[in-house]
């Protein structure tokens, strides 16, 4: 039997949120305690009883209690014997490859126990991936680990089958990343190569995609590793080399987008000749499903932080010196903290500085900063951690993550934006590049659910926007008013989506955009479904 000090393999793993397109809306895998946000359609979260928090959690973790009840061991996991554990009393639950009992958990899981059950006894990767990707499980159930899963032989699609005759697959592929390769590529073949001058490293990766930009290219070097990963629609192509040689903090990144080739430039430190690039890395030269890949983080540095609302705060993040990195509209990053020696993710949606009021041209950002508007919530662990930062403190930032494509948008002549709370933070960029590039584009229209007036961000720049482009209009509804509130009032339903979502004519093409707490986004969805609303024409970004 293997000791208890044996882990599934950390530090990369985690994601998702919004921008993931919202197929089934169960709240699954959220890391107890984990505050959603606050706006009007209700809570996400399933109460949870006193002393249920995610720091009781993690105190109970580090209590030296047995959670799996197999007195410190580590055993392999067959099908069958994962089949016999799907009852609330006695749940174990495989993710990528990994079976942990998360029976202790039940109470502390702020989705409730039913949303666990949905993959008791069974692989629940799926279920995990398409809703709470981004929790960091791993670090979150580690004293629940039970064990590894039993591999099984693995039938394999005959043009690879040469490839992995020798292979075994356990559950959800846990397969060497490199034998992907050739099944994920269908016919597509990125590679890589590399030259030198006397002070510079000149890294060439042929893409072969058209229509490549800054924002599909994300670059990274540190500790003298240098990591270039492209993304490719829903798959990624990574190089990753411990360099032979030290070079400069600062680096160039080029991307000729018409022929798919990107380069990344390098300054020697030293101006002398290399013989080889350097050692490449296992995960050197794969391309598979960014699903597979694991998210990578580099540490920011807090620039500033500064009021936006009496709860909300618009924190500056700067990239390092060594870092290119692009969030598109629609796209969020994990953010990661080590609370009471235990690692915690939460998801959040980069925003822009403020509204461009003069979208006469493309607003191009140094790139060199990431701006997050952030809820504290008075009981919130991970945000109450991170209003604690001071400015020149470092935190975690991961690759972005999500579905969204903005081809969703350049055809759309009405685009309407349903936002709760904090899920007005997807719309900002989506907003922005609608207004700057979208040609065909008549109206566009913000509905903002709020509790209070107060609750409102950047209701000052919303409403000079409205008043500066004519194509724009927003409209404040909230749940809990004043007396002296003179506009709407009221919660998401379909009789009020059908008084402000209406199309320009009647064979204008529409996209409508939701994001808020899972209720209010479940519940807006069905809405405009009843309303006769294609599920083509709507994009919900999940929590």
């Amino acid at each position: 039997m293997a000791q208890r000090s044996a882990r599934p393999p950390g530090g990369a793993q985690a994601a998702g949120r919004p921008g993931r397109m919202l197929r089934v809306p169960p709240q699954a895998f959220p890391a107890p305690g984990s505050q959603q946000r606050a706006a009007a359609g209700g809570r996400a979260k399933v109460p949870l009883k006193p002393g249920r928090s995610l720091m009781d959690w993690i105190k109970l973790t580090k209590s030296g209690k047995d959670l799996t009840g197999l007195k410190g061991r580590l055993i392999e996991v067959t099908e069958d014997e994962l089949a016999k554990h799907n009852k609330k009393e006695d749940c174990w639950i495989c993710i990528r490859g990994f079976v942990y009992n998360v029976t202790p958990y039940m109470e502390y899981h702020p989705g409730g126990e039913d949303e666990l059950m949905k993959a008791a006894g069974t692989d629940g990767t799926d279920l995990f991936d398409q809703v709470h990707r981004w929790v960091n499980y791993e670090s979150m159930l580690k004293e629940c680990l039970v064990g590894r899963m039993a591999v099984k032989p693995l039938a394999a699609p005959k043009e690879i089958s040469s490839a992995l005759s020798e292979e075994k697959k356990p559950l959800n592929g846990m397969l060497p990343e490199k034998k992907l390769l050739g099944a994920a590529a269908k016919g597509i073949t990125p590679s890589y190569d590399w030259f030198q001058t006397d002070s510079l490293i000149t890294i060439v990766i042929y893409a072969k995609q058209k229509d490549m930009n800054a924002e599909l290219v994300i670059v990274d070097c540190q500790d003298n590793r240098v990591r270039g990963e492209i993304i490719m629609d829903d798959h990624s192509y990574l190089v990753e080399v411990d360099l032979d040689h030290e070079v400069q903090e600062d680096i160039i990144v080029k991307v000729a987008e018409k022929v798919g080739k990107v380069e990344i430039i390098l300054k020697k430190k030293d101006n002398i000749h290399w013989e080889i690039l350097g050692q490449p890395l296992e995960s050197c030269n794969t391309f598979i499903k960014r699903t597979d890949r694991g998210l990578f983080y580099r540490k920011c540095k807090l620039v500033s932080k500064t009021e936006v609302t009496h709860d909300t705060k618009l924190f500056c993040l700067m990239l390092p010196k060594s870092t290119h990195l692009h969030v598109p509209a629609g796209q969020h990053v994990c953010l990661k903290q080590i609370i009471a020696g235990t690692e915690v993710v939460r998801p959040y949606t980069p925003v822009l500085p403020s509204l461009p009021l003069n979208f006469k041209e493309p607003s191009h950002h140094d790139g060199a900063h990431i701006y997050l508007m952030i809820k504290i919530y008075p009981c919130g662990l991970f945000t109450q951690a991170l209003d604690c930062l001071q400015i020149g403190d470092y935190i975690s930032v991961s690759n972005p993550e999500g579905n969204f494509k903005k081809t969703q948008v350049q055809t759309t002549e009405d685009l309407f934006l349903l936002a709760a709370g904090t899920g007005f933070t997807p719309m900002v960029k989506l907003l922005n590049f609608a207004l700057t590039e979208v040609s065909c584009l008549r109206t566009i229209k913000l509905i903002f659910f709020n509790k209070t007036e107060d609750d409102i961000l950047w209701r000052n720049q919303l409403e000079q926007l409205a008043l500066k482009d004519e194509r724009f209009e927003v409209q404040f509804i909230l749940s809990q008013p004043t007396k002296d509130w003179m506009g709407k009032q009221g919660k998401i339903s379909s009789s009020l989506l059908s008084e402000f979502v209406k199309r320009s004519r009647e064979d204008s093409k529409v996209l409508i955009c939701i994001c808020g707490p899972t209720p209010f986004t479940e519940q807006g969805v069905q809405h405009l479904r009843d309303l006769g609303y294609s599920q083509e024409e709507i994009h919900a970004f999940t929590a």
